[in-house]
């Protein structure tokens, strides 16, 4: 209560003259940072334990992840196969109601989470809890599995098919409807409610400012890092996205499908053979990377808060980067042609998988490897990432600039996605309010690539983590429902 009383006091106080010589990046940044400070203090309430203090939202995700991995007797393990069979095809049925495939599904919602959490976000975690925080993000991404099959299922099983074969679905619906069903009408409105302005306001903030910063701050650091025009220019660059972005998102589902279907299994591999390539560069040192994060996770020297700060660090990131837990991206699963909705959560284990087990875990090791966490001498986030790269590969930053790009522009789509459903639900049917919506979320944008990291993380993560507030609470009291048809469905399917 002490910061937010703090952060609410320098809010107040903050000079609203600024000098004539401030620039446009500079105003934002001033009018930003207190807000950053105030949402920080209420979402990130922590307690303090052996002297550390742990993030009680954090706390709420990981206990429930593991929680639903017992439940599910660790479908993240044994669903795998199968999961794999759906997404080759061969439980798919063209008569399936629907608007994409279960890949393209997929896609869509991978691209909302493979990106630059992948790459700037483990770089954070890293330079912040040291390589052990890479141990924590691999558990939490595993242990995600299972909450991303439960709220993906869910999704599908409550999902609204206008009649004109647009889809509408996501724990809006299944906390409302669901939970309606359980008796909890008023529980699960509010809910419902609540988790919508949440999804609106991270759209904004969370995975769209982050996005259009970083990739303003790679280019900067391949094109411009000695100074010129786009220099002080984050807000030029930030327009140039938007524009970019406006033109994918006024299609809806079925052209964000068709671009990320594209562009994030070509970009994912380019990134991924990219970093390969620096592992086994350095392939001698790949037992000492491992030791470093296995020592670092149980024994970690010269980190605050000691193995409990490094857990927070690994836990957080992966959360940020999978979502594990969080429910946006059943909004995009939901939108999949099958009749089954357990066979759409089968489909969605496998995103924290190749997010965070997979990408983050071969980023963590490049940047291990190439020791480009220490010493950083204020380098952080995607410029510690292009550090490590360029080590080894010395033109990397510029073919990594045009796939944080990429990467940005295709997060950016798919959460423009998920907002303008959650901003639909709130405000109902109204054309002209909800391109209106995309309107505020493209001029966010142009704030995103305008502010420090410092503030676009600090808010980014505020937003995010509170979606996973509502709808943990509908997922604990849903999952008995899920079991039975994922009982019925094994005993048809397998």
């Amino acid at each position: 209560m002490k910061s937010l009383v703090i952060a609410l006091i320098t809010l107040w106080c903050s000079p609203h003259a600024m000098a004539a010589t401030v620039t446009i990046d500079q105003h934002i940044e001033q009018w930003l940072t207190p807000i950053a400070k105030i949402m920080t203090a209420v979402i990130f309430y922590s307690v303090t334990v052996a002297g550390t203090p742990i993030p009680l939202i954090v706390v709420w995700l990981i206990v429930a992840a593991f929680s639903f991995t017992l439940y599910f007797g660790f479908l993240n393990i044994s669903g795998f196969g199968h999961a794999i069979k759906v997404i080759r095809g061969d439980y798919s049925d063209p008569n399936d109601p629907g608007e994409v495939s279960h890949f393209q599904a997929l896609t869509t919602a991978l691209s909302g989470t493979v990106g630059l959490g992948n790459i700037a976000g483990v770089a954070i975690a890293v330079s912040i809890g040291g390589p052990g925080a890479t141990f924590w993000m691999i558990i939490a991404g595993l242990l995600g599995m299972s909450s991303k099959f439960l709220e993906c299922s869910l999704g599908v099983k409550y999902r609204q098919i206008t009649p004109t074969g647009e889809v509408l679905g996501g724990p809006m619906y299944y906390l409302r409807d669901g939970l309606a069903q359980l008796g909890y009408h008023r529980l699960g409105k509010g809910l419902a409610i609540f988790f919508a302005i949440c999804c609106v306001i991270a759209s904004l903030c969370g995975s769209n400012m982050l996005q259009s910063n970083q990739a303003y701050q790679q280019f900067i650091v391949a094109f411009s890092s000695d100074g010129g025009f786009w220099q002080d220019k984050g807000w030029l660059f930030g327009l140039f996205l938007a524009v970019l972005v406006a033109s994918i998102i006024i299609g809806g589902i079925k052209s964000i499908a068709k671009v990320t279907v594209r562009v994030v299994p070509l970009m994912a591999g380019v990134y991924v053979t990219a970093a390969l390539f620096v592992i086994f560069s350095h392939l001698e040192q790949i037992p000492h990377a491992f030791s470093l994060i296995i020592h670092g996770a149980f024994n970690p020297q010269g980190v605050a808060g000691g193995i409990i700060g490094v857990m927070i660090q690994g836990i957080k990131r992966s959360t940020f980067s999978s979502e594990a837990g969080v429910g946006a991206a059943s909004i995009a699963h939901a939108t999949a042609s099958t009749n089954e909705p357990i066979r759409e959560g089968y489909v969605a284990l496998l995103e924290p998988f190749i997010d965070t087990v997979v990408i983050c875990t071969i980023t963590a090791l490049v940047i291990v490897i190439t020791g480009a966490y220490v010493d950083v001498d204020g380098i952080d986030g995607v410029a510690m990432t292009s550090r490590a790269f360029a080590s080894v590969i010395w033109w990397f930053p510029y073919l990594l600039s045009v796939a944080v790009l990429l990467f940005a522009i295709s997060t950016m789509v798919s959460w423009a996605y998920y907002g303008s459903i959650a901003w639909r639900y709130l405000v109902g049917d109204s054309r002209l309010l909800n391109l209106g919506y995309k309107l505020i979320f493209c001029s966010f944008t142009v704030i995103g690539a305008s502010v420090s990291l410092d503030s676009v993380i600090a808010i980014s993560d505020s937003m995010f983590f509170s979606m996973a507030i509502a709808n943990i609470i509908g997922l604990y009291l849903l999952a008995p429902s899920v079991k039975q048809d994922l009982n019925r469905y094994n005993a048809t399917y397998r």
